[in-house]
């Protein structure tokens, strides 16, 4: 197996109901995930791209996270209606502008702490 140029990592952290960071999984990043993946394959994407599950990133507040490394790229309030567009930025070699989680949202605006 090649080393990938790329490896899309999707939180699918899942935590109780009641908790209040809320939970990645529990808005659907499984199927996110599951979409992602095939659609880069389907792209012919499965010798640069790898499409991973990934516990939490750390950026519960922006829901539906994806991390693109080794671009340190972090996509926020992503949806499975916007796999399309992920996928054409990767084999354009651009990012998908309106997805980015700006700098500023790295820090929990309401200060909770995960667990």
């Amino acid at each position: 197996m090649p080393k990938r140029q790329r490896y899309l990592w999707v939180c699918t952290n899942e935590r109780p109901a009641e908790h209040p960071s809320g939970s990645c999984a529990r808005s659907g990043s499984r199927e996110l995930l599951a979409t992602l993946k095939k659609a880069a394959n389907a792209r012919g994407l499965s010798e640069s791209v790898r499409v991973c599950g990934s516990t939490c990133l750390d950026l519960c507040w922006v829901g539906n996270a994806v991390a693109v490394q080794p671009d340190n790229v972090f996509y926020g309030h992503v949806t499975e209606k916007d796999v399309p567009e992920i996928v054409e930025a990767l084999v354009q070699g651009t990012l998908v502008e309106r997805l980015l989680v700006p700098p500023e949202l790295f820090d929990d605006p309401v200060g909770k702490k995960k667990s």
